[in-house]
């Protein structure tokens, strides 16, 4: 386990497996005032990435949720489904209303030192496009049973973005 997401708004994604233990969070997802949004959705993970997060899964829920304390609990718990992740949002970089539904969260880390600026910066730039909704600066938690090879260096340079 590494990392801490905090007690503030962000993200849960952990590994759905079509077991008991997975639709049993689904459905507590479904009915918690916690949750404010819920999908199912493929991630991801470069061959960099692969070092740090081993053993991790291709399908995954993905909460938006209120609490990321309350979130960590729910999804640090979970034994042999792989790499679980908590994103707790520490800035919110811009909001607006966009056309259309949702279809996207990507989620990105920077290599930058300095992490205020870079984020500032991806922000004017991404803001540019009109089809991202939000874009959000946030701390990531890693949950798995399996210890990571390799800590994770990039966990305070999170951008999540919504388009």
């Amino acid at each position: 386990m590494g990392g801490h997401a905090g007690g503030r708004r962000g993200y849960a994604c952990t590994p759905y497996m079509h077991d008991h233990e997975s639709v049993g969070l689904k459905e507590a997802w479904a009915r918690s005032p916690n949750v404010r949004e819920m999908h199912f959705v493929t991630a991801t993970f470069s061959e960099d990435g692969k070092l740090y997060f081993a053993p991790h899964a291709n399908h995954y829920m993905l909460a938006k949720v209120e609490d990321c304390e309350i979130a960590s609990g729910e999804v640090g718990g979970r034994r042999g489904t792989g790499a679980s992740f908590v994103f707790g949002v520490d800035e919110s970089l811009f909001e607006r209303e966009t056309e259309g539904k949702k279809n996207f969260v990507s989620i990105y880390y920077t290599e930058y030192g300095d992490t205020a600026n870079a984020m500032g910066e991806i922000a004017r730039v991404v803001g540019k496009s009109t089809r991202v909704g939000s874009a959000a600066h946030a701390r990531m938690g890693y949950y798995c049973d399996v210890p990571p090879r390799l800590e994770f260096p990039f966990s305070d340079s999170i951008m999540v973005l919504e388009v």
